[in-house]
């Protein structure tokens, strides 16, 4: 088996060679070429993850596999090593899966773009997928956080691809830059964990923690500040206000970084550091809150965006929160589950706007829309099973994970409970009344539009039917234990990531509620979200919401003014802080006085240049007034 696991390599190997061959060859290869080989790169990495993913699934016990040295340094050895087990298998499969189906979704939809630009677009592509794999494969904190970086640096050349138009790079900066905050906060943690266990090796982390070596001081600071990264890369309140924006990239970027790879980074980390959670109770409600507050808030917003991608990422934004209401309950299963679930209809959601787009010819404003379903069968239909499976209805993949977050919030807190699933049936309404409004009634848009309307070409419509089929078949593996016993295979196969931090919290008491309790939440939520998903397709089927937003609309419309208020709480003092310091202290101060020692210096050589002034007799004169001065000295003035 270790053998078998060694091939493990291959899988980040491939689309790094896709990166260097279409990076360096994009000025002579054709776009046929290139498309082939992006694609064809992640394709082989999906083969391989399968492999492995069936050999842990067949019992492969050794997870770790170590390829060299990376760093040592005194007691400090930190090797290159990739860990193969239930939770990266799992992630691999997305990745590759969903990633994949991007690319080729990629082939049609930037054929427009020239050759080296088409390169150039699948190299950063094959780059990202590369970090992320990375991210997951790694087994320990630094190699994770090669591949954060790389996930943070791909992002900004992805979001900002489109590099001429001033927003488009403003926007790649942002995402940047509210990045860095929280890869700060993660390198804090690794310094600290490295202090305390003298590696970062998840297993010796593991062993550690479980041995009880960590004070709780330890555990609540290294969790937070982990968490703090998580919010960085997954979108969380207060550094969330960079992923809406990050929809100036190209739409398949939008897919891959709002539902497969970065935004789930955040998940990944946590989950796998799952134990040294549990056992620390703040972090735990700290990032219950943060996650309920932001998957609240996120809903709101995107009740009130007419942008179609814009709905889309405050979508993803509210379902992130989601996950990381799982994770601070405790629900690591559930978070996972709907990290997979989410991929498949988001990326759906995502490439079936794109679709649209298309269609319409570059407009992106659901309010110059309507009546698309004549017109766009495929896409139609796809969008609406995206729909319908986000919203959680009963025999779609949302239903599966949703119910669970909802079940684990509830065993944790009726009000948790209720809160998330208030967050639950605003999702339904907010995402029927985008589809109501794109697909439905009759066309709003200019005659020129509505005679080029036609359904998308296959490379386009294929991916989205599979991506249809994983959201209505994806949650079949996590089938609850209150409905069908021993059904929840994920569940089974995830339990050895998360055998102990279950039995800790089965020791304090926190257990599932009971059958009876989860099937009556069960028919609650599903009954109040059908309710609200008939009255949003009827409401916007008849009547679309294209009228200016009023009084609270227009504060939801605008986003809370969030991105407002860290401009005039954050942005502008920092401004006025940097004139400050560049116009009074570098240039008065600073600049001063370097200037002063230069002027000083010239002064004085302008004065001692009158000595040299060639005369003869001047000299004998300074020579006998020099004479007389050392005779004084050393007659009259030395004791």
């Amino acid at each position: 088996m270790k053998n078998v696991l060694q091939l493990a390599y291959l899988v980040p190997l491939f689309p790094l060679l896709g990166f260097l061959i279409n990076g360096l060859g994009r000025k002579s290869l054709s776009k046929g070429a290139i498309g082939v080989i992006g694609s064809g790169m992640i394709l082989a990495s999906f083969a391989v993850s399968v492999y492995l993913f069936l050999q842990v699934k067949g019992g492969a016990a050794d997870h770790v596999v170590t390829y060299f040295n990376f760093i040592h340094v005194g007691q400090l050895s930190i090797p290159f090593a990739f860990q193969i087990d239930q939770l990266s298998s799992i992630f691999l499969l997305v990745i590759t899966g969903v990633g994949f189906l991007i690319h080729v979704y990629s082939t049609s939809y930037m054929h427009e773009e020239p050759a080296e630009h088409f390169g150039r677009y699948f190299a950063y592509l094959n780059l990202f997928v590369f970090s992320m794999l990375l991210l997951v494969m790694g087994a320990n904190y630094v190699i994770m956080f090669i591949g954060w970086e790389g996930v943070g640096l791909c992002s900004y050349l992805l979001i900002g691809f489109w590099f001429k138009k001033t927003e488009y790079n403003k926007a790649a900066n942002k995402a940047f830059i509210m990045n860095r905050i929280g890869d700060l906060a993660f390198l804090l943690a690794i310094f600290w964990i490295i202090g305390k266990v003298g590696g970062v090796g998840y297993s010796e982390v593991i062993s550690f923690t479980e041995a009880g070596k960590f004070s709780p001081a330890d555990l609540t600071g290294i969790t937070i500040l982990l968490f703090i990264g998580a919010t960085g890369k997954s979108a969380q309140i207060p550094l969330y206000t960079w992923l809406p924006d990050a929809m100036a990239g190209p739409t398949p970027v939008s897919a891959l970084i709002h539902a497969a790879t970065m935004v789930t980074a955040g998940i990944y980390m946590i989950a796998r550091s799952n134990i040294m959670y549990t056992l620390s109770p703040l972090t735990l409600n700290i990032i219950t809150g943060i996650g309920l507050a932001t998957a609240l808030l996120a809903a709101t917003i995107a009740m009130k965006q007419n942008d179609i991608k814009k709905v889309l990422a405050y979508s993803t934004v509210s379902q992130l929160g989601y996950m990381f209401l799982a994770l601070g309950t405790g629900s690591y299963v559930a978070a996972v589950f709907h990290v997979m679930t989410h991929a498949f209809f988001k990326a759906l959601l995502f490439l079936g706007s794109g679709s649209v787009i298309h269609a319409m010819g570059g407009e992106q404003d659901i309010r110059k829309m309507g009546g698309l379903s004549k017109y766009m069968k495929i896409t139609n239909l796809t969008f609406l099973i995206g729909c319908i499976a986000i919203a959680g209805i009963p025999g779609f993949s949302g239903f599966f994970s949703k119910d669970e977050i909802l079940a684990g919030a509830f065993a944790r807190s009726p009000i948790i409970y209720g809160v998330g699933l208030f967050t639950a049936l605003l999702t339904a309404f907010y995402m029927f009344r985008l589809y109501a409004t794109t697909f439905r009634g009759s066309f709003r848009g200019t005659h020129d539009q509505e005679h080029h309307l036609h359904e998308s070409p296959a490379a386009i419509t294929i991916p989205l039917v599979i991506l249809a089929v994983l959201s209505v078949v994806g949650g079949y593996i996590g089938i609850p234990e209150f409905m069908v016993h021993g059904a929840h295979r994920l569940a089974d196969f995830l339990h050895p990531i998360f055998a102990s931090s279950q039995e800790i919290f089965e020791q304090h008491g926190h257990t599932h509620p009971d059958h009876q309790t989860e099937w009556i939440l069960t028919g609650l939520s599903s009954a109040l979200i059908i309710v609200v998903v008939v009255f949003a397709w009827k409401k916007f089927s008849a009547k679309p919401d294209i009228a200016e937003a009023q009084g609270f609309g227009k504060v939801l419309e605008n986003k809370w003014y969030v991105d407002e208020l860290y401009d005039k709480v954050i942005v502008q003092p920092i401004y006025k802080f940097a004139g400050f310091l560049s116009n009074v202290v570098e240039r008065l101060v600073i600049d001063g006085l370097v200037n002063g020692v230069g002027r000083l210096v010239n002064y004085s050589g302008r004065q001692l240049r009158l000595l040299q002034s060639g005369q003869v007799g001047s000299y004998v004169l300074l020579m006998v007034i020099g004479m007389l001065l050392v005779f004084v000295i050393q007659f009259f003035l030395r004791k």
